[in-house]
């Protein structure tokens, strides 16, 4: 079997589980860095591995543009290109698309759009979109969905919500008749990707629940809540995602796209979510925002220059254990490359930790207590 998904411990709607790829084991509830272009920025894979990461997200739009799908392909699949022998998620490209505003068209059939490197044409529709998919090669895929902007009005919205049901019919079809395609499709002993299906439906709570719902008759072997974190206030994200999981089935894994803070992904955990990915560790890691258990430390400040503390006493990371706040301070004034790496390297491993933390919690039941001092969602500064 290609992909299995079991649930091994519950607490109140919390789940603790697995599942099972081609490529590994992934335990859940689980945090996946986000690299881009087949990296996480400034950390070598032997690292990632240190750190625990199970399983990375790559993205489907700039590996196609650059270094192209074909040439991923020749050289074995994602895995082999990026030498991580690890479970991997592509997103379809889809919220990358939509972002580029100006520069693209969206029709029924799907989206033209230019390039933001050089400007040259190009066209996704739900069956390219997989198309590519397949020739990257990932364990998990995501059906081709359109990612409404915010605010939009509800006719809007809920036109979306019906294309991108439209294209998720297109994008399992194309899977099913391509599946064996994928490189390593033999090397596996016939083993495929899984494609997951995304729950769109803007800020309307009915919408989200229609979408929900009849994304769930398709029949995927997943489910992605996508089209938050878009600008939306978080009190509302903590809605649209409590109204779409009431209707999203207990036996498959429920990833939610793009978020969030370590204080949201605990409570999105404990609202049933099994997944998630967020660029924030290390998009704030470069700009020198740093997450700890004492909380958000800017390590530019001056406070830190003579401190020679570590990081966070709590924290048992290997920049933790070796490097003060002060180098680190030092690192990130003087604009040197290794305070990227080191900051990148940190809160990963705090994101990572807080993860392994909360899936104990579930297990042994105490939810509840691991809750108890972290402020939920609406109340976290964005």
């Amino acid at each position: 079997m290609s992909f299995r998904f079991q649930v091994e411990a519950r607490d109140g709607a919390a789940r603790a589980g697995r599942f099972f790829t081609p490529h590994g084991e992934v335990q859940t509830p689980v945090f996946m860095p986000v690299g881009t272009l087949a990296t996480v920025k400034g950390v070598p894979q032997d690292t990632l591995e240190e750190l625990g990461v199970q399983i990375l997200l790559n993205n489907t739009y700039h590996l196609y543009l650059r270094p192209g799908v074909e040439t991923v392909r020749q050289l074995g699949g994602v895995q082999k290109f990026m030498a991580w022998n690890h479970p991997i998620l592509t997103d379809s490209g889809g919220f990358q698309v939509f972002s580029l505003s100006d520069l693209r068209k969206v029709t029924e059939e799907g989206v033209a759009f230019r390039s933001h490197l050089d400007g040259s044409s190009h066209f996704f529709s739900p069956e390219s979109a997989i198309a590519a998919q397949i020739g990257l090669g990932a364990d998990i895929i995501m059906a081709f969905d359109e990612c409404t902007e915010h605010p939009a009005e509800y006719a809007r919205t809920q036109a979306s919500m019906e294309m991108t049901l439209r294209w998720a019919a297109r994008s399992k079809q194309y899977f099913e008749d391509h599946k064996s395609e994928v490189p390593w499709f033999a090397e596996r002993g016939g083993e495929t990707q899984t494609l997951f299906g995304i729950v769109q439906g803007g800020m309307f709570p009915d919408l989200r629940r229609e979408s929900a719902q009849r994304t769930v008759e398709l029949d995927f072997p997943g489910y992605a809540i996508g089209g938050l974190s878009v600008g939306e206030p978080r009190s509302m994200t903590y809605e649209m995602v409590q109204t779409a999981m009431r209707f999203l089935p207990e036996d498959k894994p429920r990833y939610l796209m793009g978020v969030g803070t370590p204080e949201e992904i605990v409570h999105y955990v404990a609202m049933g979510v099994d997944m998630m990915d967020c660029v924030l560790p290390t998009r704030a890691a470069r700009h020198g925002l740093l997450f700890t258990s004492q909380g958000r430390l800017a390590i530019k400040n001056a406070r830190y220059a003579t401190d020679d503390g570590p990081l966070d006493p709590n924290c048992a990371c290997r920049v933790c254990a070796r490097y003060s706040r002060a180098y680190l301070r030092h690192l990130y004034a003087s604009s040197e490359l290794l305070a990227q790496v080191l900051n990148t390297v940190h809160n990963l491993a705090y994101y990572l930790d807080t993860m392994r933390k909360v899936r104990q919690a579930i297990i042994l039941g105490k939810v509840a207590n691991f809750l108890s001092g972290v402020r939920p969602p609406h109340l976290s500064v964005p």
